[in-house]
């Protein structure tokens, strides 16, 4: 059963919720120094995955090329319009005040949060880790994060933030149910790239939710496909040859 799943899309949803209907509430100064707070854990995460990189010409390859091939099928923004879609889609059935925030700032943390939710290395790796050998550990301490992220982010984007919830569970459902497949081709080092290119995009995340630089953190998703190919191919292919 996927139990660290299913936590952490709830504690998506309940920090949503919560957010949504508490934002008036909180003033912007406990909710701006909160985020950079966040920002900052999400770097520190992010540094923790780093250190564990194995091969890092392929997981620098792997960053590289993959974002390439995410700006130039406009990946960045294609989830931009599904995020849009759910933020009209939701506004049908619960109106949110977003009027003291640009449009284009509310799409930028829009954007940032579905990253950070659905594509984190945490996230999918623990995932493939609790479909394999059952330990939820790893999404359960996720979802404290996610849970106060939520939170904070509800308080300026509304209901949409516990919408999230709804394609992060699809795709670590979807990994969760493919683990036996995924894992037993992989070998410690190639999970450890894999973490590594995950703390990449997490670092970057940390960049934008303090607002220091937008990177392109959905265009560099395909990056998590590609690394761990990448990975194998460099210890048994490229490194007998230059050793």
């Amino acid at each position: 059963m996927p139990i660290g799943v299913i936590v952490n899309s709830s504690a998506i949803v309940i920090g949503g919720v919560i957010g949504a209907f508490s934002g008036e509430k909180i003033s912007d100064d406990f909710k701006e120094k909160l985020n950079m707070v966040f920002g900052a854990c999400a770097m520190a995460m992010g540094i923790g995955s780093i250190v564990l990189m194995e091969n890092m010409p392929a997981v620098i390859f792997a960053v590289i090329l993959g974002t390439m091939f995410g700006l130039m099928i406009h990946l960045g923004d294609r989830i931009n319009r599904a995020a849009g879609l759910m933020q009209r889609g939701i506004g049908k059935f619960i109106k949110a005040d977003n009027s003291r925030i640009p449009e284009k700032e509310f799409m930028d943390m829009l954007i940032t949060v579905v990253v950070l939710f659905c594509a984190s290395g945490t996230g999918i790796y623990g995932s493939v880790i609790s479909g394999m050998n059952g330990d939820h550990s790893i999404l359960i301490a996720k979802s404290i994060l996610d849970l106060f992220t939520a939170l904070i982010f509800a308080c300026s984007l509304g209901m949409v933030v516990a919408v999230i919830a709804v394609p992060q569970f699809i795709i670590f459902f979807l990994l969760f149910l493919l683990a036996g497949v995924i894992y037993p081709l992989t070998t410690p080092a190639m999970i450890n790239d894999f973490k590594a290119c995950g703390g990449i995009i997490l670092l970057a995340i940390g960049f934008r939710m303090i607002k220091v630089k937008m990177f392109p953190t959905a265009d560099m998703i395909p990056a998590m496909i590609l690394v761990m190919p990448f990975s194998m191919v460099w210890m048994n292919y490229i490194m007998p040859l230059v050793s």
